[in-house]
């Protein structure tokens, strides 16, 4: 493999509490050093007015494959993560079959591998079939690649099964994601219960459904010692019980996705598919709380929950048409436009929060520019001024609100393993 020196860029590790401009060193799939090296490269990059960091990592995203591959697919999925700077992703396991058998972890570690993009790491499911009644075989899951486990898509409904979980996750140190949301109080639901839903005469899901299931879930990861991942938080009193039981010192974490800071239920009085999303858009008031919890570090990571459907499905009546939004080739911008450029949190911060952060979460060896760790870097342009056209991702699937968005940030490489494997065009 090649040596290259990324050069003159404004390097931001938070891993090493670095922010300065310096080059960084790699070299033999690895980190060989940050500022000056000794070996001459075999290749220079102008990293000039650019930030460089550790390779971005995205918790949260749906994949399809196997058994949706007219959504995504493992290989078009790791693309599109690269595009939008990710060079590490946990795929959920609501595939059908889910990924419920360490065979299935394999299949997903062997399409990835295959794929040679972005790395894939798979979360396996927390009960067999997704169904909700029985634990899945955990350890097994573990043996085949599983960093996490989670019936993401559902929640995990039973308090006695999610109780089983979190002790038996705890033996192989994993933590258990979850969708947290009372089933019985968003049949029907098409977008948060509240003043629009009423106007629009469409079925509500209450911010209650979420903040019942999360304080269930934070009691039951104190009595077990466990660790629960609240996964796209989007209630005020949601971030309220995080951050109370954070300082009660249980084993807690919580992510947020950029549509749950940049938009709100109004959204929905344009009947537009591409606004629903579970949990759904809520209102500024969850906004404003959501933000202060990324501000105060109450919500450690940002996820996408990356979530894409062929445009035909997407193209039904709201109450017919699926949940959820491609993310990941929008984040950064997205990030930008809701997080940085309001000044509510800074460059370092957000880097945080895509880089060692999501790596101690899923306890992988990512996320982190320290010398002899896995050379896996993005490249981004803080300044870059684009135009959100969703005709140009690389995801198979357009299910975008932020379509014409005139938008600024953007990642303009990703390096994986020390190859570079995405590199934006002049026009794209």
């Amino acid at each position: 493999m090649s040596t290259i020196r990324i050069h003159g860029g404004r390097v931001i590790d938070p891993s090493q509490n670095i922010d300065t401009i310096t080059d960084v060193w790699i070299g033999r799939g690895h980190i060989l050093a940050i500022g000056p090296h000794g070996e001459p490269p075999d290749r220079t990059i102008d990293a000039t007015g650019l930030i460089v960091c550790p390779g971005l990592i995205d918790a949260h995203v749906h994949l399809r494959e196997p058994g949706n591959e007219e959504d995504e697919t493992i290989a078009t999925g790791a693309m599109s993560a690269l595009a939008g700077g990710c060079t590490s992703v946990a795929c959920m396991p609501n595939t059908l079959p889910p990924l419920d058998t360490q065979a299935a972890a394999e299949f997903v570690v062997r399409q990835a591998k295959r794929a040679g993009k972005a790395n894939v790491y798979p979360v396996g499911a927390v009960s067999k079939g997704r169904k909700g009644e029985e634990l899945a075989e955990l350890g097994r899951l573990v043996d085949g690649g599983a960093v996490a486990f989670t019936d993401d898509g559902a929640p995990v409904a039973s308090a006695s099964l999610m109780r089983k979980a979190l002790t038996y996750a705890k033996m192989f140190d994993r933590v258990i994601m979850q969708h947290c949301q009372v089933p019985e109080l968003t049949v029907g639901g098409v977008m948060n219960e509240g003043i629009e839903s009423m106007k629009l005469g469409l079925g509500g899901m209450p911010g209650a459904a979420e903040d019942i299931m999360v304080a269930r879930d934070i009691r039951l990861a104190e009595i077990t010692g466990g660790r629960v991942h609240i996964q796209h938080l989007s209630t005020e009193r949601a971030v309220e019980l995080v951050r109370e039981g954070k300082k009660r010192g249980i084993g807690v974490t919580a992510e947020a996705c950029p549509h749950h800071f940049t938009l709100t239920d109004e959204s929905l009085r344009t009947f537009d598919s591409n606004f629903k999303m579970n949990p759904p858009l809520r209102t500024k008031h969850d906004i404003d709380a959501v933000i202060g919890g990324l501000r105060d570090g109450t919500i450690e990571l940002l996820a996408t929950d990356h979530a894409p459907h062929a445009p035909e499905k997407k193209a039904r009546e709201l109450d017919l048409a699926p949940f959820g939004i491609v993310g990941l080739e929008t984040l950064i911008p997205i990030t930008v436009f809701g997080l940085i450029e309001p000044g509510f949190l800074t460059w370092p911060e957000v880097i945080r929060k895509l880089t060692i952060a999501p790596a101690q979460l899923l306890g992988i060896p990512k996320g982190t520019l320290k010398p002899g760790a896995d050379a896996d870097v993005t490249l981004i342009d803080p300044e870059m001024k684009w135009t959100i056209d969703p005709n140009k991702f690389h995801s198979k699937s357009r299910n975008t609100p932020y379509g014409g968005w005139n938008v600024k940030g953007r990642a303009v490489m990703a390096i994986v393993g020390g190859e570079v494997r995405y590199e934006l065009s002049a026009h794209a």
